[in-house]
């Protein structure tokens, strides 16, 4: 059995390449405009965002990229079935989640061109989220909060998105920050929806009938083309934005991260891929649950264990529990043996992102290294 372990971070700083905002100014010319460390963001006062005294958010740490829905969210897109896009390779990321028995694959693809997806169902109203700069994926809830319908307000904090939401208020959400840090709706915390973030390949075979969104979209994006190149290369040290860096991962590994208050547990990609290629770590945020990695799909997911007495062993590249001998899958499913058919609890607040952002925001986490 493998433990987090936890150590207070190493800082330093790094500088800011400008390719990153060249290349953002070309694919996004309307009104950027990038503010020194320290200004006060534009894009505050076109938000009506007051009075200020209802901002928590440290403003010395917020920066305008570009303006207010420059980069447009989707509401309610086309979806179609997995064998009608022409725009995926198999490697390509996705968040995938479902809907009662409806199972929906949200592109990377479609993500680095519009950040949010609102979905609207019949009982249901999430957002879809991805943030390119810092690679974290996150789905959220919005029923609870009136039904906001989310946007892209051109802010950041520590090269995070920072979403603004379309009722009067217009409050403002860090992604990251899981809900409102300013605005009226200051304090309020978005539930999270369980998300997994895999290949494209790998979600068709967890569900074959799974819908994608059609990259009919009205907004004439290329689809196929990534406009942040090779950003997200676990060693590309790149940063829109210069901050605090914790150096005990590369900066822009992927991790999978559970947020516990200021802390949390990360399970970085490289780590668990240095093993056999499929896992199921045993960890401890408070409460047992167990990580499972596979390769192939280039994917973790945690699971809550509610009986403290269940493990789980790979056997020939297969997940199995050791008290009934049933086989699970990577999305916590068992697939054979006498639990066929139960599914595990996800963390619904479990989600990916790069390790440099994920350390920012859990500035006291505790990183498992396989050790």
């Amino acid at each position: 059995m493998s433990h987090p372990s936890k150590s207070r971070p190493r800082k330093h700083h790094l500088g800011v390449v400008p390719v990153v905002g060249v290349l953002l100014v070309a694919l996004f010319p309307v009104a950027c405009d990038s503010n020194p460390a320290g200004s006060s963001p534009g894009n505050l006062d076109s938000l009506n965002v007051t009075p200020r005294a209802t901002c928590s958010l440290p403003l010395d740490q917020v920066h305008d990229s570009l303006a207010k829905d420059a980069i447009p969210s989707l509401t309610n897109p086309a979806l179609t079935d997995a064998g009608g896009v022409d725009y995926l390779q198999d490697d390509d990321r996705v968040l995938g989640i479902e809907v009662g028995t409806q199972a929906i694959a949200v592109p990377h693809n479609i993500l680095r061109w519009h950040e949010i997806v609102n979905f609207d169902f019949a009982d249901l109203s999430l957002a879809v989220t991805y943030c390119p700069l810092t690679g974290s994926g996150l789905v959220f809830d919005r029923s609870d909060v009136a039904g906001a319908t989310f946007g892209v307000s051109g802010l950041l904090i520590k090269n995070n998105l920072i979403m603004y939401d379309r009722n009067t208020d217009e409050s403002l959400w860090p992604q990251m920050a899981r809900g409102a840090q300013c605005g009226p709706s200051d304090g309020t915390m978005l539930f999270t929806y369980p998300v997994l973030e895999m290949t494209w390949a790998g979600w068709r075979a967890l569900h074959p009938a799974t819908k994608v969104i059609s990259s009919e979209t009205s907004f004439g994006r290329n689809y196929n083309e990534n406009p942040y190149g090779n950003y997200d290369e676990p060693d590309n040290t790149t940063l829109l934005y210069s901050m605090p860096i914790d150096t005990r991962r590369l900066l822009k590994e992927r991790v999978l991260g559970i947020p516990v208050a200021e802390g949390g547990l990360a399970f970085p990609f490289l780590a668990l891929d240095a093993g056999p290629p499929v896992r199921a770590v045993h960890a401890d945020d408070g409460q047992p649950l167990v990580v499972f990695w596979d390769r192939a799909f280039q994917t973790a997911m945690a699971y809550r264990l509610h009986d403290t007495a269940q493990t789980f062993e790979v056997r020939d590249g297969k997940i199995f529990d050791t008290e009934t001998g049933s086989r699970w899958r990577i999305d916590g499913r068992a697939v054979a043996g006498p639990l066929q058919g139960q599914r595990l609890q996800s963390v619904r607040d479990a989600y990916i992102a790069f390790w440099f952002a994920w350390a920012a925001f859990q500035p006291e986490t505790a990183l498992w290294t396989g050790e």
